[in-house]
């Protein structure tokens, strides 16, 4: 079953509330799961990214719209005006008269954009009413009850029918670029949440290597009054304990810094205490190169933005090809009316046409745009060649992020061999250095090894969830089920 996100933000805030809720200096037992859900629905980065979303949304919903029917009303309720304007007489000549009058008028209309023409039609009704304020009140009507009106460009690039072809491609891009920086979002927390699981892990070792460096200290001494270890070997454990002493100290000091880091992405109280758990599990699972970079293809944001680019360049030279002549036509047909009385302005309709044909051809202009032809063309294909190299690194990088995941699989199981093996030198190092078999840089050395080996399980694991989430967010699938990652975006925009 398919994935949607929007169920999953709804069922998390309903059972989120006990997260969110600890009373403060309370410490809550954090799963990675529990992190990851909690991202995705208070931090910051999910907030930019659905806003990113609504943004995209309504861009498409508005270019949708422009190819509907729209209804418009325009109106002036009154223009008045009195004063002098410039009269021609018969015999040629100009004079100024007195003009004192107020006018009226209305139109409805209902305009449709003509989308394989690039045109507009429209169907109106008009009503014209004058009012002459001198000499007695002097009413008039004029009526167009019906007209029909195209305003056609000829030659020139067609934009509602290049908008019916890039935008529904920038819309994809936006719906796969959310679920990319949701799965992005994923990826911070997983790096904010090993970080304090890290840290705290150091912590711990810091707190062990403490005890452990008091206890052996306290043990040598009485061996030195004994005279079984050198002076030298009880100094160096002295030296022991205080390494250790100032190791917790900048230790724990780094875990309320990462502490913090993950609480404020999280957006949870300042007080509160998280203490990470580490994954008890991991997916077992190989992934193949040719079926990982198909699905990448098919649903990352990449491809999407790849279409529209090379839609957008190819437009720009249709613009600029269409902008070498211009030739407009313009045609109204309909009925008219005028009469003093407004009911009979509709009686005794007569005809009413107008046709306009409007052209600028260019006779000399320097080349100027033939040089706009040229221009567009020529970052056409800079576009061209720049996608090539993107679409190349694109594969390349994810052919690389593929081998480094299927490999650390086989790494994270060495480094929990080998964080075993090295807990178990170390306390049998321990046993023998008490019965003066080894010495004292013998023990440390197996005792740096195995706080660098729980590390590196740590980081390990890190790695291998890092992986995925990113494998995760290049594809749009999820590899555990088998399923690709969708969303409801109109509830997701509308929640």
């Amino acid at each position: 079953m398919k994935r949607n996100l929007l169920i999953l933000f709804s069922l998390f805030i309903c059972c989120s509330k006990g997260v969110t809720a600890v009373p403060m200096g309370e410490t809550h037992t954090l799963t990675l799961e529990e992190a990851i859900m909690l991202a995705r629905v208070q931090s910051v980065d999910a907030a930019v990214a659905l806003n990113e979303l609504k943004t995209a949304y309504w861009e498409y919903r508005t270019f949708r719209a422009e190819l509907l029917p729209e209804v418009n009303f325009t109106a002036t309720l009154p223009s008045y005006q009195k004063g002098y304007t410039s009269y021609q007489q018969n015999d040629g000549s100009y004079t100024y008269v007195r003009n004192n009058y107020m006018q009226m008028n209305g139109q409805l209309s209902i305009d449709q954009n003509i989308w394989f023409t690039g045109g507009t039609l429209s169907l109106n009704t008009s009503l014209d009413f004058l009012r002459q304020m001198d000499g007695g009140s002097d009413n008039r009507f004029m009526s167009v009850p019906l007209a029909l009106t195209l305003n056609q460009p000829v030659f020139g690039v067609n934009q509602t029918k290049w908008n019916r072809r890039i935008e529904p491609v920038r819309y994809a891009e936006a719906k796969a670029a959310f679920l990319s920086a949701t799965e992005e979002v994923t990826m911070t927390t997983i790096n904010y949440f090993f970080n304090l699981l890290l840290a705290r892990e150091n912590v711990a070792i810091a707190k062990q290597n403490l005890e452990n460096a008091e206890k052996l200290y306290e043990v040598a001494k009485t061996k030195r009054r004994m005279g079984q270890i050198s002076e030298n070997d009880l100094l160096q454990l002295q030296l022991n304990v205080l390494d250790a002493r100032s190791a917790l100290t900048s230790n724990e000091s780094s875990l309320k810094s990462h502490m913090f880091t993950l609480r404020s992405f999280l957006a949870l109280g300042e007080y509160e205490e998280l203490t990470p758990q580490i994954p008890d599990s991991i997916p077992e699972i190989r992934l193949d190169y040719a079926d990982v970079l198909s699905k990448a293809l098919a649903n990352n944001s990449f491809a999407q933005n790849i279409r529209r680019r090379q839609l957008e360049a190819d437009y720009e030279v249709a613009k600029a090809k269409g902008n070498m002549r211009e030739i407009t036509l313009f045609a109204q047909v309909g009925f008219t009316g005028t009469d003093r009385r407004f009911d009979t302005a509709y009686r005794r309709l007569k005809d009413n046409q107008v046709v306009e044909i409007g052209f600028k051809i260019p006779i000399l202009d320097w080349g100027k745009r033939r040089g706009q032809v040229k221009v567009a063309q020529s970052n056409r294909e800079v576009t061209e060649s720049k996608l090539r190299q993107e679409t190349m690194n694109f594969n390349q990088n994810l052919f690389v992020l593929v081998e480094q995941f299927n490999n650390q699989q086989t790494q994270l199981h060495l480094a929990d061999e080998a964080d075993q093996i090295a807990r178990k030198r170390y306390h049998t190092n321990v046993e023998t250095f008490l019965i003066g078999k080894i010495s004292t840089l013998d023990l440390n050395d197996s005792q740096s090894q195995k706080d660098e080996a729980r590390r590196k399980h740590i980081n390990e694991l890190f790695y291998y969830w890092y992986y995925y989430y990113q494998l995760r967010s290049l594809t749009l699938w999820d590899f555990v089920a088998g399923t690709g990652i969708e969303a409801d975006f109109e509830k997701i925009v509308k929640h």
